[in-house]
């Protein structure tokens, strides 16, 4: 299957690099501050004052995290505000490019560069999105098992993908009306979708996996799923959502060795 990562184009990262947390993105990042305070024992607690902006974490060594496909950058700052040690990796020089202009201080790489010389191991590796955009069952299978090995004996991978459900919806930021093809997408299949959010209009394609993909997944490469949340909008939040308050466009996995 001939499959091209749209991410990996100047336009379109410059495009995604402006886009905060809108509408239903706010969705995939509401609930991981209190995921990763459940799971990572962080130095300082993660009130909720703080959870989305910068805390500091004084005195002790900070927990590190390891954002794998961090695109522009925007989770690994999220993480950095949380007050993780973060590094970010991605395929996409033009991304990390980007990534580096926003945050100078920062440490962003290209993924084949943390595995060398560092030997570093991570208390958290977060993957958000980024398997909506690995075709193939054996580069996802090597990936992840990249990613296990990069974990501490205490560590916890968190992995936030798009649900098959966000491609055969409409979403306050999102819509696939355009391609009723994607009723009939099978796990691996390439699928199509449109970010109403930024200014690239152009559809974007991905891959949809489902639950049971990901589950062989893991097990295949020893991890244990340890929880699985799907996020839904709420009435009491101030956005005019479309389907996100009865369908979750997300699904956050929680794994351990």
């Amino acid at each position: 299957m001939s499959f091209k990562n749209v991410y990996e184009d100047s336009l379109r990262a410059e495009s995604y690099a402006r886009l905060e947390l809108p509408g239903t993105y706010y969705l995939a990042y509401r609930d991981i501050p209190g995921i990763i305070e459940k799971y990572t024992s962080p130095l300082t607690p993660l009130h909720p004052a703080k959870r989305y902006r910068a805390c500091s974490m004084e005195g002790g060594i900070k927990q590190r995290a390891l954002d794998f496909g961090c695109g522009t950058g925007r989770s690994t700052r999220f993480l950095k505000g949380l007050g993780f040690e973060s590094i970010g990796v991605d395929i996409s020089e033009d991304m990390l490019a980007i990534a580096r202009r926003i945050d100078p201080e920062g440490e962003y790489l290209y993924w084949s560069h943390i595995c060398d010389p560092y030997n570093r191991k991570f208390d958290l590796i977060t993957a958000v999105f980024t398997f909506d955009n690995i075709p193939g069952v054996d580069n996802r299978t090597l990936l992840l098992k990249q990613l296990g090995g990069l974990l501490n004996n205490k560590g916890v991978i968190l992995i936030v993908n798009s649900t098959p459900e966000i491609y055969i919806n409409e979403w306050l930021s999102f819509s696939t009306k355009d391609f009723p093809e994607n009723k009939l997408a099978k796990g691996g299949d390439k699928v199509k979708i449109i970010m109403t959010d930024v200014e690239d209009k152009r559809p974007i394609e991905d891959i949809v996996w489902f639950d049971y993909d990901y589950r062989n997944l893991f097990d295949a490469n020893g991890l244990k799923l340890i929880e699985t949340i799907k996020p839904l909008g709420k009435t009491t939040e101030p956005y005019a959502w479309v389907n996100e308050i009865t369908i979750a466009p997300w699904v956050v996995y929680i794994l351990k060795k």
